[in-house]
């Protein structure tokens, strides 16, 4: 296999001498992918510039040529005219600097690098892009999540089972299941807002790893760029790649909740439940079955959802056992990061059209309820006339021994036949046996009740604005 001497433009080429094995230059290539961060990647050298000429390493005629140059350099790569240059170009940022010698001349483009290292630049490119990125998706759950309040509004009137085990369990508001993912949808938008912030560190002026020798003014610099804070150990600054396992973590839990979600409404779309139907735009058919109207937008949401967390623990993997500072391992963190973003972005939009344009079926999900789902009424009524719940629960579980045995709906049993059970039964009992009442009596905080989900609804949206 042939091989040749690194190029003069590589910015660690001057080490070497001998020959590189073509493969290896592909193998350890990331402009492909870092291509992603050229206007972050501008951005933090301007910065960097502007703060190496209030040192007096560039005049401020220099600084200027550094600007006007890498305008051009950003609309190259905007307008996809950039022409990277495979076996030159090896990351994002020799590209940049190559091709800003290229424009304003190396002798300046030369002065640029000063006191910087690609451990830093790196680093500070990643962090930009990501916390973008995420504030987008924080616009996205929030989104979200005000469809899932505006329905729970809308429909807080229809009623349906609630299951445990899969199993018809006890009535409850349709609005109040609804909630029960947008409480955990809100409670993933607080920790995504506690995740940028930690991402929003600066660690440019870190240098390799033992900081920057010229006295750089490091907090200029974040500030210029929009960082909240910085890294204030240069070691930890290069070395840390924390910021992006948590966003991968904090992906995954999003995306564990997700999943759970399109699993039941896969499960209420289907034809044995029939309590919504998903829009034709979130749907497929079959290619052999013309009756088929398959649910594959949140299928796939759901297969997803194993896709991100492959994606953490790979990272995890990756960076657990590298020793201190940069290693060319914590390279392996950005191709995994950009499809984990780009994978909850947009599993979250879809998410959103899925539930703003599904429709429901009161319908059906009255017609489930069934009368057994009333037990704990019954035995509740008993708590009432002065009963301890533990005899009640057996009392109420006879009764639903003798509905099943006699083939007799509970509510279709007569009074003399509850009092054959138990002689406290009055006949005030029939009111036990009503749906709606049954989703009222549930007002306590966290409930199904009108009141409650209400409530819900008001905490979700105090929520949203940072509450």
């Amino acid at each position: 296999m042939a091989s040749s001497a690194p190029s003069k433009t590589m910015l660690w080429g001057g080490r070497f001498t001998g020959g590189l094995d073509p493969l290896m230059v592909a193998y350890n290539e990331s402009i492909y992918y870092d291509r992603a961060f050229y206007a972050q990647d501008i951005a933090g050298s301007i910065a960097y510039a502007r703060a190496n000429t209030k040192l007096g390493i560039l005049t401020e005629d220099e600084f200027q040529a550094i600007c006007k140059g890498f305008e051009q350099v950003k609309e190259e790569w905007a307008s996809g005219q950039f022409e990277i240059k495979s076996g030159i170009d090896e990351d994002i940022h020799t590209a940049n600097e190559r091709r800003l010698g290229e424009i304003i001349g190396t002798g300046i483009a030369g002065k640029l690098h000063t006191g910087r290292s690609r451990n830093d630049q790196v680093a500070t490119d990643i962090r930009m892009w990501l916390r973008e990125e995420l504030r987008k998706i924080e616009a996205f759950l929030v989104d979200f999540l005000k469809v899932i309040a505006a329905r729970a509004d809308k429909e807080i009137d229809a009623v349906m089972p609630g299951y445990t085990h899969l199993q018809k369990a006890q009535p409850i508001r349709w609005s109040h299941w609804m909630l029960s993912y947008g409480q955990q949808f809100a409670l993933d938008l607080q920790r995504l807002r506690e995740v940028i912030k930690r991402v929003n560190r600066c660690p440019l002026g870190c240098g390799a790893l033992a900081g920057n020798p010229f006295g750089i003014d490091r907090e200029a610099v974040a500030k210029e760029l929009g960082f909240e804070d910085l890294i204030y150990n240069s070691m930890q600054g290069v070395a840390d790649r924390d910021f992006a396992l948590e966003t991968m973590q904090w992906g995954s839990m999003l995306m564990n909740h997700m999943s759970r979600w399109a699993e039941d409404l896969i499960i209420y779309s289907s034809g044995e439940f029939g309590f919504v139907r998903l829009a034709d735009a979130y749907s497929t058919g079959s290619s052999l079955m013309p009756q088929k109207k398959n649910p594959d937008s949140l299928e796939l949401l759901r297969g997803k959802a194993g896709r991100a967390f492959g994606q953490m623990a790979g990272l995890t993997m990756t960076i657990k056992g590298i020793p201190s500072t940069y290693n060319k391992d914590l390279q392996e963190s950005v191709e995994p990061l950009l499809d984990h973003v780009k994978t909850v972005g947009d599993s979250i939009q879809i998410a959103t059209g899925v539930i703003s344009t599904l429709d429901i079926s009161r319908d059906k999900m009255r017609a489930a309820l069934t009368p057994d789902m009333l037990a704990t009424d019954l035995a509740d009524y008993l708590v009432r006339k002065g009963v301890p719940f533990r005899e009640t629960h057996h009392i109420s579980g006879r009764v639903v021994a003798l509905a099943e045995k006699s083939g007799t709906p509970m509510d279709k049993l007569s009074f003399e036949q509850l009092q054959g059970i138990d002689a406290r039964f009055e006949p005030d009992i029939v009111e036990s046996f009503d749906y709606e009442k049954s989703v009222e009596m549930r007002s306590a905080i966290g409930g199904t009740s009108r009141s409650a989900v209400e409530q819900q609804i008001a905490v979700m949206k105090q929520m949203l604005e940072g509450q």
